[in-house]
C-alpha cells in the first residue's frame, strides 16, 4: 500500500466532544475515547491562500485544496461541487445541490470520505442511508474500484435502490428508519467494510464544508445573513459552521461575521428542533419518525449536540415543518424558479416564509435556501 499524500497543512484530528487527538495516518471512525465524531484541523496560520486565488481553478470542490486533507492527484472525483447559486427573489438565493454527481449534496461528502479511506487502506465500504448517501457511496465506490454495501429503509423510493444497483452495490432493505438500517449493518454487515455512516468517519464533513466556501465566493466575498439548511444527520450544517471559522482565520471574511444558521426539520422527525427549543445540550431519539422527506428522517443524529452548538454559536434557530406545508412549498419553489426541488428543499422554502412572519428573517437579510438534492428520485 502506497503512503497517502496528506496535506502539508493537516494539523491533526480531534474529538468534537472531548478533544482527544487521533492519528490522521490511520483509518479512523469515531473517537476512541468517548465514541463521538472527530474533527479535522488545519494549520490555518500557514495557509496563504486568498479568495481571489481560487477563481481560475477548476470549478469543483477541489479548488479549495489547501483546506482539504489530501494533496492534489489523490482524489476520487466525479466533478462534484461548485453548484449554482440561483437568485429567486431579491436578497434570496437557492444553492442547488441537485446539480452534483448522483443528484445531491451527498456527493461532496462521499468524494472526500472515499478518497481518504481508499488512500488509508480501506478495501470495502458500507453505510446505512435514507437514500441519497447510499447512491453517492455506490457511485464513488465504483469510481474507486472498491465494493460497497448499503442498507436502506424498505419504504425508501424505488429510484434510490435502482441507483445503487446501477453502480453495483450490494443492497439490504430494512424495516424502519436509517437508525434500523445502521443497526442491521452493525449486526449483519460485512466485518471487513469501512463504515461510512454519517459522522462515524471524519471526512464527509470536509467535503460538505466546501458549500460554505462556495457561498462566499459566489457572493463576491460577502457573508449571507441567514442560511436555511435541511438537517437530518447534520454533516453539512456542522461542516459549514466549521468552514466559516476557517474563512475568518484566513482573513476571507470578518472575524465577527457569521450567517445565522437555521436547522430545518420535518415535524414528524425533529430531534434537533425539539432540543434547541427546550434548551437542551443534546438531542434525544425521536419516536416513530415519519416524513416523506426521507433525508430528514434521522431520529438519532450522532452529531446532534454539534448541530445545537452551531445554532447557538451563530445565534440561529431551528424549525419543524408540517408535511402539507412542505409539499406546497416544494411545488411553489419549483414552479416559480425552474429548480428541481426535493422535499427537503421544500421544507427549507417553507421555513423561510414562517421565519419572515416571526421576524427572525428581516427584509434586508441576504438569505440562502438549500435545495439538497433532485426531486426526481422521490417520484
Amino acid at each position: 500500500m502506497s503512503t497517502p499524500r496528506l496535506s502539508q497543512y493537516l494539523r491533526g484530528i480531534h474529538c468534537f466532544a472531548c478533544e482527544t487527538s487521533h492519528d490522521p495516518r490511520t483509518l479512523l471512525g469515531v473517537c476512541q475515547r468517548c465514541g463521538m465524531p472527530l474533527r479535522v484541523d488545519y494549520d490555518l496560520g500557514a495557509i496563504r491562500l486568498k479568495l481571489a486565488d481560487v477563481a481560475a481553478r477548476t470549478p469543483t470542490l477541489w479548488r479549495y485544496r489547501e483546506l482539504l486533507p489530501l494533496e492534489e492527484g489523490d482524489e476520487v472525483s466525479l466533478g462534484e461541487g461548485f453548484t449554482p447559486l440561483l437568485a429567486v427573489e431579491e436578497n434570496v438565493w437557492v444553492k442547488d445541490e441537485s446539480r452534483n454527481p448522483t443528484g445531491s449534496f451527498k456527493a461532496r461528502g462521499m468524494a472526500m470520505a472515499v478518497s481518504m479511506a481508499k488512500h488509508l487502506g480501506a478495501k470495502k465500504f458500507s453505510a446505512p442511508s435514507a437514500g441519497n448517501a447510499a447512491g453517492a457511496l455506490a457511485a464513488y465506490g465504483a469510481r474507486a474500484g472498491l465494493p460497497v454495501v448499503v442498507a436502506m429503509p424498505d419504504d425508501t423510493p424505488k429510484p434510490f435502490f435502482d441507483e445503487c444497483a446501477l453502480y453495483g452495490a450490494t443492497i439490504h432493505r430494512v424495516q424502519g428508519t436509517i437508525a434500523d438500517a445502521g443497526k442491521f449493518l452493525r449486526e449483519h454487515g460485512p466485518k471487513d467494510a469501512y463504515d461510512m455512516s454519517t459522522l462515524r468517519e471524519p471526512y464527509r464533513i470536509e467535503g460538505k464544508k466546501t458549500m460554505a466556501y462556495e457561498l462566499v465566493e459566489q457572493l463576491g466575498g460577502a457573508v449571507p445573513d441567514v442560511v436555511l439548511y435541511p438537517t437530518g444527520g447534520g454533516t453539512g450544517l456542522i461542516g459549514m459552521w466549521k468552514a466559516f471559522d476557517e474563512m475568518a482565520a484566513l482573513g476571507w471574511i470578518p472575524r465577527d461575521k457569521r450567517p445565522r444558521f437555521v436547522s430545518v426539520q420535518a415535524a414528524g422527525c425533529a430531534p434537533v428542533a425539539k432540543a434547541f427549543h427546550e434548551g437542551a445540550e443534546r438531542t434525544e431519539a425521536w419516536v416513530n419518525a415519519q416524513t416523506r422527506a426521507y433525508g430528514l428522517r434521522v431520529p438519532s443524529p450522532l452529531g446532534g449536540f454539534i448541530c445545537l452548538r452551531a445554532l447557538h454559536d451563530t445565534h440561529g434557530t431551528a424549525i419543524a415543518i408540517e408535511e402539507a406545508e412542505m409539499q406546497r412549498a416544494t411545488v411553489d419553489l419549483a414552479s416559480r424558479s425552474g429548480i428541481d426541488v426535493c422535499p427537503e428543499g421544500g421544507a427549507a422554502w417553507a421555513a423561510l416564509a414562517q421565519l419572515r412572519q416571526s421576524g427572525f428573517v428581516r427584509p434586508a437579510d441576504r438569505v440562502i435556501v438549500f435545495n439538497t438534492g433532485t426531486g426526481l428520485k422521490y417520484r
